[in-house]
């Protein structure tokens, strides 16, 4: 037995013995993940057979690093309920991988299995979440640690090993096509849903590639993987928090993102990969790339063997789909890589190996008695899904609806699943989710339901049919928005996924599909204006993957309900919401613009100017980060306010209504001396709770001595004296404040 064969030993002391035993070849191979994983079988009915690319790949290295997307399926991939893997068959395909790598593997080295997890595995009956940005308007960071675990479960006994999960983009330009897998605007709010994430599916005993690392949700104009033009500084502040919070909970690995920092690729970039993640951090684990991302180095090197090297320099670890991984041979060879390098990397990701006890145990259990992943036997994710709709506006009490009312549901979100999931979604069973039609109508509400307009182009006949309803009804409710569905795309995705281009509209979100404009899709501000001239209360329910401009929304509207994808059992959760069965527990994870002439409107800009102060408007959120209403009313006290040793804020809240509510008291501060700029306001804690009529709590939040650090002209972390203001609000309103010193 060779000491890389001793499971008594410690891993990194298997690992070391195990890379003194390989070729160069065999360790380059341990640093690529280039296949497509779903290309590497075929299904015939419950056969599965691998395919010639994959035994090809296998041979080249004697072995195989780590295989991406074996399970995904979605409609780039091309698998579906009849060519994809579905119960049964998903085990039975990890251990028909693992198998065959082992057995063309001269030193018996397994394969690391990954998969896309960005909210809920991508896979055919995938335990499917909300996305991130409805997740964070939740303000549950427990409940998403409690649907993660599900998802960690599911994933486990699938045979991943690693779950690509978004945990780590601050949301800064609502055009961007990817909002919907930011956790929102506040890097605050961003680390405390990231940390639960990872610690959710990593408690399986899967592990976690947060992604993406790092500045990604800064962009250019909102254009998808475009240049972050942002200092340290503001890295720091902003975009580092949620990235460090991964690595204090333990995560195993972090994806590189697409973009550049200040004109420095991430993946080519030593001082956040090595001297930020590693050094300073104390991060031990390995980085990936993201799709054919190294490839792209080519940009600033014009060569494909020295962006290989670049990104192994600098500390990426294992590839993904590039090439130039492939060509680590030949950098080596010209000089542009040291064989230590490779040595370095390689031990990563044999030590994750060993310490996942693959050697030992590289296969997962096979049943014909395959559970079902879904919310009636794991209902965690619908309680988080009822936490994330937004009540935002409520005139006249129009909301809850009564059961008795005529409701007429109009629009092209009324009856959509594919609407309610966003992109990274594999296709659904014809019995899986429910849509607001079907949540309606399961909880007896009297419901006639209308399309309205197409959600792109123009139906004059439908919006008359539409209008012929709302003058028929009590109550109109208008469900109205995107999509980020690729389900009816005619169009060309590029290599690594993301949409290319569409021949006719489908997708207004998504990964590549950027938005100068923000507005509502197609016709549906028009459609909003002719239901609105019915004369009958209308409720609008937004349901999209971004921040829309809320102006003409708002002015037509009795009462608003922001609905960032809720996902499966979403349709259900809004529903309970307008008829009262449930009551509304979000607040916005993200401000809403008036209109997308002015932006940015994030809540937390500089103080050293007057932010988006135009001679022609104000750029001030319609909507800001934090607001929302509930069908309840809450008075607020002060117990005892923050010092400068003990910096804490009690106080009492009380339900003062005659019906339960969640209260979501939210800490801010704003820094008036230091060493640099401050924000202008900075979310340092928040709480929630439901509370019966007339129940108090007393609350007690802690600022947390990081919040107040700064990061001076030399970028050094400094915790200067001065005053602090603080402010204590809930549903986008100050309640309390006052001052201390530090």
């Amino acid at each position: 037995m060779y000491p890389y064969q001793n499971p008594a030993l410690d891993p990194e002391e298997r690992a070391e013995d195990l890379l003194g035993r390989m070729t160069l070849r065999e360790k380059i191979g341990q640093l690529n993940q280039r296949l497509y994983g779903f290309s590497c079988f075929e299904r015939q009915g419950e056969e599965l057979t691998l395919t010639e690319e994959f035994r090809d790949e296998v041979a080249r290295y004697s072995g195989l690093g780590a295989l991406y997307g074996l399970h995904r399926a979605d409609p780039w991939s091309g698998k579906n309920f009849d060519t994809g893997l579905d119960g049964k068959l998903s085990p039975k395909a990890s251990n028909l991988v693992q198998k065959y790598v082992l057995d063309h593997s001269r030193l018996g080295i397994p394969a690391l299995l990954s998969s896309e997890c960005p909210h809920g595995h991508q896979a055919l009956d995938g335990y499917l979440l909300p996305v991130n940005l409805a997740v964070g308007c939740s303000f549950a960071p427990e409940l998403l640690k409690a649907a993660a675990e599900v998802c960690g479960k599911q994933l486990k006994e699938m045979g991943i090993d690693l779950a690509l999960v978004s945990a780590l983009d601050v949301l800064r330009d609502p055009r961007w096509g990817r909002s919907e897998e930011c956790f929102g605007e506040d890097p605050y709010l961003a680390s405390q849903m990231a940390q639960a994430v990872v610690t959710g599916i990593q408690s399986q005993g899967v592990e976690v590639t947060a992604k993406h690392l790092c500045g990604q949700g800064e962009t250019t104009g909102g254009v998808n993987a475009s240049a972050a033009r942002i200092g340290q500084r503001e890295l720091r502040e902003i975009h580092l928090p949620p990235v460090k919070a991964c690595v204090e909970a333990g995560v195993t690995s972090f994806m590189a993102a697409y973009n550049e920092i200040d004109g420095i690729y991430c993946h080519a970039n030593p001082w956040l990969l090595t001297d930020l993640l590693r050094e300073e951090y104390g991060f031990t684990g390995f980085v990936m790339s993201d799709g054919v991302a190294i490839d792209q180095l080519d940009a600033v090197t014009g060569d494909r063997v020295a962006s290989g090297a670049a990104a192994l320099n600098a500390g990426v670890d294992l590839g993904l789909w590039d090439t130039a991984f492939g060509h680590l041979e030949e950098a080596v060879e010209r000089g542009l890589v040291e064989e230590h390098a490779i040595d370095r990397a390689c031990k990563r990701i044999l030590t994750l190996k060993f310490r996942r006890g693959l050697f030992e145990n590289p296969f997962v259990p096979e049943t014909d008695h395959w559970q079902s992943y879904n919310a009636e036997n794991y209902p965690q994710v619908k309680r988080l899904a009822e936490q994330t709709p937004v009540l935002l506006k409520n005139e006249a009490g129009v909301l809850p609806l009564n059961r008795g009312q005529k409701i007429a549901l109009i629009g092209p979100n009324a009856d959509a699943i594919y609407n309610q999931l966003g992109d990274y979604t594999p296709p659904l069973r014809q019995s899986q989710g429910t849509t607001l039609r079907r949540g309606l109508e399961k909880l007896g509400a009297k419901v006639t339901c209308h399309p309205g307009c197409p959600m792109f182009g123009s139906d004059e006949a439908l919006m008359q049919e539409a209008a012929e309803l709302a003058r028929e009804c009590d109550v109109i409710v208008a469900a109205v928005g995107g999509s980020s569905s690729r389900f009816a795309i005619r169009g060309q995705f590029d290599t690594n996924g993301a949409l290319k281009s569409q021949e006719h509209i489908t997708m207004d979100c998504g990964e590549n599909v950027d938005n100068a404009s923000l507005q509502l899709p197609g016709e549906q501000l028009r459609l909003l204006e002719l239901l609105r001239s019915a004369g009958k209360p209308l409720v609008t329910v937004l349901i999209a993957g971004r921040p829309y401009e809320m102006g003409t929304i708002d002015r037509v509207s009795d009462a608003i309900v922001c609905s960032f994808y809720p996902g499966p059992t979403g349709g259900e959760a809004l529903a309970g919401l307008l008829l009262g069965d449930i009551e509304p527990a979000g607040r916005l994870s993200v401000s809403l613009p008036d209109d997308a002439t002015r932006l940015p409107v994030y809540y937390n800009p500089k103080d050293s100017y007057r932010p988006m102060a135009y001679y022609d408007g104000a750029a001030l959120p319609k909507y800001p980060f934090g607001a929302g209403l509930g069908y309840t009313r809450f008075a607020y006290s002060l117990i005892s306010a923050p010092e400068k040793d003990r910096r804490e804020v009690c106080f009492r809240v009380t339900n003062t209504a005659d019906r339960p509510g969640w209260a979501v008291p939210q800490l801010y501060i704003h820094r008036l001396q230091g060493v640099a700029t401050s924000r202008r306001r900075q979310l340092v804690g928040f709480d929630k709770f439901l509370l019966a009529p007339g129940e108090s709590r007393e609350v007690r939040l802690l600022i947390p001595d990081e919040s107040l650090i700064q990061w001076d002209y030399r970028l050094r972390p400094t915790l200067a004296p001065g005053r602090i203001h603080w402010y204590l609000g809930d549903s986008g309103k100050e309640l309390l404040d006052g001052e201390f010193t530090v």
